[in-house]
């Protein structure tokens, strides 16, 4: 639409069905590639992508166009027809259902960036439970416990 200017920057954040540790290191960046087309095939900008062996964390830059519920929808419905077809894993992959949808500042776009980028690091220190408990805590978001996730203990 003439004369609209966006400028949305939006962490997504989901995680594998029963936070099951099914994404393999040797598979990540074949997943981060197909992340990838997906998000590019939809007319979004992707700035990062991260996937964590039972979780994944990815910032984009939204078109107004699009809704965040309809992109994660095709990120998931996707990747797990991918990772199925692929055979990564005995059994059905699938994600869990619901996501966390997180809205900054283009000052902030780098160091979320670093902060995707450098999961690994991260979660040498705080779990993902932890980790997304202080997103909600940060972004004061109301949330009844019971339909957070499934978490293993």
């Amino acid at each position: 639409m003439a004369n609209t200017y966006t400028q949305i920057y939006i962490q997504i954040v989901f995680a594998v069905k029963g936070r099951q540790n099914l994404i393999s290191k040797e598979n990540r960046e074949e997943l981060h590639q197909f992340i990838t087309g997906i998000v590019s095939n939809r007319n979004q900008k992707l700035f990062a992508v991260f996937a964590m062996p039972d979780h994944v964390h990815i910032l984009v830059s939204m078109s107004p166009t699009f809704s965040v519920s309809d992109l994660v929808r095709d990120l998931k419905a996707g990747t797990s027809k991918f990772i199925n077809e692929k055979g990564w894993m005995n059994g059905k992959f699938n994600w869990q259902e619901g996501y966390g949808a997180f809205s900054y500042s283009k000052s902030s776009v780098d160091s979320v960036v670093k902060y995707i980028l450098n999961q690994e690091e991260h979660h040498k220190k705080k779990s993902f439970r932890e980790e997304y408990l202080d997103f909600m805590s940060k972004f004061e978001i109301e949330y009844d416990s019971k339909y957070l996730f499934e978490w293993m203990d």
